[in-house]
């Protein structure tokens, strides 16, 4: 009997990781080496999802100097990420997730991320994850969300169908690329944007624990 396979995209941050000390300690350094004020927490963690220049146009400004700025974040994240008290981790629940999915040969992991291919590798070595996920897709690869680049190119790269495809992620970039490509669209609530965004971004289903989302998974496979 053939396996009808699912390709399961995740978000990273904010949706496997809990990366906000991080982001905000490097935008804290970037806008202080472009001689600006940081925006507060909520409008910081807004553009999580963003590729980074994208996201730094935003923050800044168009017209502002939002190219140096990200260059100082680049810059700041990568020093901060060799210091384990800014180090990124799992939200409780992503490992026995993660273990039970890829235990499950209809599943197909992958990553679709505003992370570039070097943060993502960095995550991948830092979790032992370099075996899980079968695409990754980046900022390096596609435009930035909500462009369904990455979906397309995830689904193009695993010959899966978009009809059998989900993404999950807690942003709304997440819920318009989804909406973009044709596939199902799962927020999760625990991320860096509230539930009343992700479900007027055109979320699906949005779930409140990894125990849920088990479950979501299982009923679309």
């Amino acid at each position: 009997m053939t396996i009808s396979r699912t390709l399961l995209l995740f978000d990273l941050d904010g949706t496997l990781l809990n990366s906000e000390n991080i982001i905000l300690e490097s935008q804290r350094r970037a806008f202080r080496a472009i001689g600006r004020p940081m925006p507060d927490r909520e409008r910081a963690l807004s553009i999580v999802g963003l590729s980074l220049g994208e996201a730094f146009q935003v923050l800044v400004g168009p017209d502002g100097p939002h190219e140096e700025a990200a260059e100082h974040y680049r810059q700041a994240f990568h020093y901060l990420r060799t210091h384990e008290a800014h180090l990124e981790s799992l939200f409780d629940g992503v490992d026995a997730l993660l273990a039970t999915l890829i235990g499950e040969p209809r599943h197909v992991l992958g990553i679709a991320t505003g992370k570039s291919r070097r943060g993502v590798d960095a995550v991948k070595k830092t979790y032992g994850w370099e075996s899980h996920f079968v695409t990754t897709q980046t900022s390096d690869d596609a435009p930035s969300k909500p462009h369904p680049g990455m979906i397309e190119n995830a689904c193009r790269e695993t010959g899966i169908a978009s009809s059998r495809t989900l993404m999950i992620g807690d942003s709304s970039f997440d819920m318009k690329m989804a909406k973009a490509a044709g596939v199902r669209a799962i927020g999760v609530s625990w991320g860096f944007q509230s539930v009343d965004t992700l479900r007027e971004s055109g979320a699906d289903v949005i779930v409140e624990d990894f125990d849920a989302l088990a479950a979501e998974i299982a009923l679309f496979a």
